[in-house]
């Protein structure tokens, strides 16, 4: 409930009648002031609140009991010297700063409508919890939330973008191929598959970026996937006929020893209820293919002045072998398993858009990140079970930047039940009912 008291007095929700603090003086609160969401500190910063005939500036905390005080040592830290007002659900005892000031607490009553509606958020079983006053929001409050949680998913995206730059010794470039890898995951090997990009030693690859079979030797080589115990054993004498699996097992055997190279586990990569061409093994292919093509460079990607010149840039297909295999020695009818439209879409919103949003905000270059917003609002909506729901619920989905916003939305609000943070949310507690 303490989370909720921040609410009310942040958005001034409290009842009609005037407030009193616990010794009598009336409190008028002329600005709330700056809500600190750090761990450290006051709550609110540079409120301004009148108590009596007084007006006071500084901070205010925040707490259930006001014996929380004491219970967060704050009667020790000369940090909290600047608190002007003490508010709490529960005066259950006075309280003094570490100079031994008494401060003028405040009982803060949550209005019995705002309490009770915070339950219902909290409780109800319909998801969203909050589906009942979606239709009767106006367009300027709907798009101006879906706007600001468009840009918290690139800019959380952003930060994963640059601790992997970080990790990579602060090369964009070769973030950019770990980012593009996770993608190709596609969920269940998204992990499987950052591990594997960071393990591929980029400087020794290009170094044979003009053999394709060199490359994929070494990028099926360093995923675990030229070991024995990989090919499924129902598979291994037809893969040892074809020869296909023993040439490039031998070709990364010769170029792990020269460049000093460990792969990754293969028991990380999962198949199982997957369709053979998201198998590893056809998406390394894949990304072989690409590279080989020199299409997974950094500055190309931000060079694309349009959507279709960057959806051109991502296109590929498997390498030759792979046209006709779905793993070594099992053999599928000869298709160049080429990048559907729809994972390409899903590459461009995952990826490719993010690095140039990411990248834009690291060199401050403002036109990275318009052309990034753009791109969104070009290309379609995701259909996924999520985009749907909220469709049932009566939003509008126009694009893949609404998508996205609504991805974030259930994510980081809905999952965590952190309505009071969400403008939505805001809209339900304050709803007045008959």
């Amino acid at each position: 409930m303490e989370q909720l008291l921040h609410y009310v007095w942040k958005h001034k929700m409290w009842p009609l009648e005037a407030l009193q603090t616990t010794d009598g003086r009336t409190v008028e609160v002329i600005d709330a002031g700056l809500h600190n969401r750090s761990h450290q500190g006051p709550d609110f910063f540079n409120a301004k609140v009148r108590i009596g005939t007084t007006l006071w500036v500084g901070n205010v905390e925040i707490h259930l009991r006001a014996s929380d005080w004491y219970l967060h040592h704050h009667d020790r830290d000369a940090a909290y010297d600047n608190v002007v007002l003490h508010v709490v659900g529960e005066a259950d005892t006075n309280v003094m700063n570490s100079r031994q000031e008494y401060l003028s607490q405040l009982v803060l009553p949550i209005p019995p409508s705002v309490s009770q509606h915070y339950q219902e958020l909290l409780a109800t079983d319909h998801y969203p919890p909050c589906y009942r006053i979606i239709p009767s929001l106006s367009l300027l409050t709907v798009h101006s939330w879906m706007a600001a949680l468009q840009t918290e998913r690139l800019e959380q995206k952003t930060q994963a973008i640059a601790q992997r730059a970080e990790q990579c010794n602060g090369s964009w470039e070769d973030a950019y191929f770990v980012t593009l890898a996770r993608s190709y995951g596609f969920g269940v090997n998204s992990d499987a598959f950052e591990q594997w990009a960071i393990n591929v030693p980029m400087v020794a690859v290009g170094k044979h970026r003009d053999d394709l079979f060199q490359v994929e030797a070494l990028f099926l080589g360093q995923a675990g996937l030229l070991q024995q115990e990989a090919v499924p054993e129902r598979y291994r004498e037809t893969a040892r006929q074809e020869g296909y699996f023993d040439r490039l097992r031998n070709e990364y055997q010769y170029l792990a020893h020269k460049f000093s190279l460990k792969p990754i586990d293969f028991s990380l990569w999962r198949f199982l209820r997957m369709r053979p061409q998201n198998f590893p093994h056809i998406r390394i292919a894949q990304l072989a293919n690409l590279y080989y093509e020199r299409r997974t460079s950094l500055s190309q990607l931000l060079d694309c002045q349009t959507i279709s010149e960057m959806r051109q840039l991502l296109q590929t297909h498997a390498t030759p072998y792979w046209q006709t295999h779905y793993t070594f020695g099992a053999e599928s009818p000869k298709n160049q398993k080429k990048l559907s439209a729809t994972t390409t879409t899903l590459l461009l919103i995952n990826t490719a858009i993010p690095v140039l949003f990411a990248v834009g905000r690291h060199r401050r270059k403002e036109e990275y990140c318009d052309r990034a917003f753009d791109f969104l609002e070009q290309l379609k909506a995701e259909d996924n079970h999520v985009i749907r729901m909220w469709r049932e619920c009566g939003l509008e989905v126009q694009n893949a930047g609404d998508s996205q916003a609504l991805l974030q939305l259930k994510n980081q609000y809905c999952d965590r039940k952190d309505c009071l943070r969400c403008r939505i949310g805001y809209e339900y507690l304050k709803e007045k009912r008959n």
